[in-house]
Protein backbone atom coordinates (compact mmCIF):
# COMPACT_ATOMS: atom_id res chain seq x y z
CA UNK A 1 0.00 0.00 0.00
CA UNK A 2 1.51 3.28 -1.10
CA UNK A 3 0.10 5.26 1.85
CA UNK A 4 1.26 2.81 4.55
CA UNK A 5 4.40 4.07 6.30
CA UNK A 6 5.49 0.53 7.23
CA UNK A 7 5.08 -0.68 3.63
CA UNK A 8 7.23 2.26 2.57
CA UNK A 9 9.86 1.24 5.15
CA UNK A 10 9.74 -2.36 3.89
CA UNK A 11 10.29 -1.20 0.31
CA UNK A 12 13.20 1.04 1.32
CA UNK A 13 11.38 4.22 0.30
CA UNK A 14 11.53 5.50 3.89
CA UNK A 15 14.81 4.92 5.75
CA UNK A 16 14.77 3.03 9.03
CA UNK A 17 17.38 1.67 11.41
CA UNK A 18 16.98 -1.94 10.27
CA UNK A 19 18.19 -4.57 12.72
CA UNK A 20 17.37 -7.78 10.84
CA UNK A 21 15.17 -9.34 8.20
CA UNK A 22 14.12 -12.70 6.89
CA UNK A 23 12.12 -13.76 3.84
CA UNK A 24 8.78 -12.57 5.33
CA UNK A 25 9.58 -9.99 8.02
CA UNK A 26 11.65 -6.91 8.82
CA UNK A 27 12.88 -5.64 12.20
CA UNK A 28 13.78 -2.02 12.88
CA UNK A 29 14.17 0.40 15.78
CA UNK A 30 11.02 2.16 16.99
CA UNK A 31 11.19 5.95 16.54
CA UNK A 32 9.55 6.50 19.95
CA UNK A 33 11.15 3.84 22.18
CA UNK A 34 9.35 2.84 25.35
CA UNK A 35 12.25 0.77 26.73
CA UNK A 36 16.04 0.74 26.30
CA UNK A 37 15.48 -1.85 23.55
CA UNK A 38 12.37 -1.27 21.43
CA UNK A 39 12.36 -2.98 18.05
CA UNK A 40 9.39 -3.44 15.73
CA UNK A 41 9.04 -6.66 13.73
CA UNK A 42 6.56 -6.58 10.87
CA UNK A 43 5.63 -8.58 7.80
CA UNK A 44 7.07 -7.13 4.61
CA UNK A 45 3.69 -7.44 2.91
CA UNK A 46 0.77 -5.31 4.03
CA UNK A 47 -1.45 -6.89 6.65
CA UNK A 48 -3.49 -4.35 8.59
CA UNK A 49 -3.73 -6.14 11.93
CA UNK A 50 -3.90 -9.53 13.64
CA UNK A 51 -7.47 -10.04 12.40
CA UNK A 52 -6.24 -9.89 8.80
CA UNK A 53 -3.56 -12.58 9.06
CA UNK A 54 -6.00 -15.29 8.02
CA UNK A 55 -5.06 -18.80 7.05
CA UNK A 56 -1.66 -17.67 5.74
CA UNK A 57 -0.71 -17.13 9.35
CA UNK A 58 0.61 -20.67 9.57
CA UNK A 59 3.64 -19.42 7.63
CA UNK A 60 3.66 -15.76 8.68
CA UNK A 61 3.56 -16.02 12.48
CA UNK A 62 6.66 -18.25 12.71
CA UNK A 63 8.61 -15.89 10.44
CA UNK A 64 7.68 -12.89 12.61
CA UNK A 65 8.24 -14.63 15.95
CA UNK A 66 11.50 -16.27 14.88
CA UNK A 67 12.82 -12.86 13.85
CA UNK A 68 11.62 -11.31 17.12
CA UNK A 69 13.51 -13.95 19.14
CA UNK A 70 16.61 -13.47 16.98
CA UNK A 71 16.39 -9.72 17.61
CA UNK A 72 16.16 -10.31 21.37
CA UNK A 73 19.32 -12.41 21.18
CA UNK A 74 21.30 -9.94 19.05
CA UNK A 75 20.18 -7.01 21.22
CA UNK A 76 21.41 -8.82 24.34
CA UNK A 77 18.06 -9.11 26.12
CA UNK A 78 17.25 -12.79 25.58
CA UNK A 79 18.75 -14.00 28.86
CA UNK A 80 17.42 -11.21 31.10
CA UNK A 81 13.95 -11.32 29.53
CA UNK A 82 11.86 -9.27 27.17
CA UNK A 83 8.27 -8.61 26.22
CA UNK A 84 6.58 -9.20 22.87
CA UNK A 85 3.50 -7.03 22.31
CA UNK A 86 0.99 -7.16 19.48
CA UNK A 87 -1.60 -4.39 19.49
CA UNK A 88 -4.59 -4.92 17.22
CA UNK A 89 -7.11 -2.19 16.42
CA UNK A 90 -7.61 1.21 18.00
CA UNK A 91 -8.83 -0.09 21.36
CA UNK A 92 -5.85 -2.43 21.45
CA UNK A 93 -3.49 0.52 21.08
CA UNK A 94 -2.43 -0.05 17.46
CA UNK A 95 -1.24 3.27 16.04
CA UNK A 96 -0.03 2.12 12.59
CA UNK A 97 -2.42 -0.01 10.54
CA UNK A 98 0.22 -2.59 9.59
CA UNK A 99 0.67 -5.69 11.73
CA UNK A 100 3.75 -5.46 13.93
CA UNK A 101 5.25 -6.95 17.07
CA UNK A 102 7.05 -4.79 19.63
CA UNK A 103 10.18 -6.35 21.13
CA UNK A 104 10.75 -4.53 24.43
CA UNK A 105 13.56 -5.11 26.90
CA UNK A 106 16.57 -3.78 28.70
CA UNK A 107 14.59 -3.04 31.89
CA UNK A 108 12.08 -4.76 34.14
CA UNK A 109 8.59 -4.65 32.65
CA UNK A 110 5.62 -3.71 34.83
CA UNK A 111 2.31 -5.58 35.03
CA UNK A 112 -0.43 -4.91 34.17
CA UNK A 113 0.91 -3.30 31.00
CA UNK A 114 -1.78 -0.63 30.66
Amino acid sequence: MSDCVFCRIASGEIPARVVARNDRALAFHDLNPQAPVHILVMPTTHIADANDVGRGGAELWPAILDLAVDVARTQGIADSGYRLVINSGSHGGQSVAHLHVHVLGGRRMAWPPG
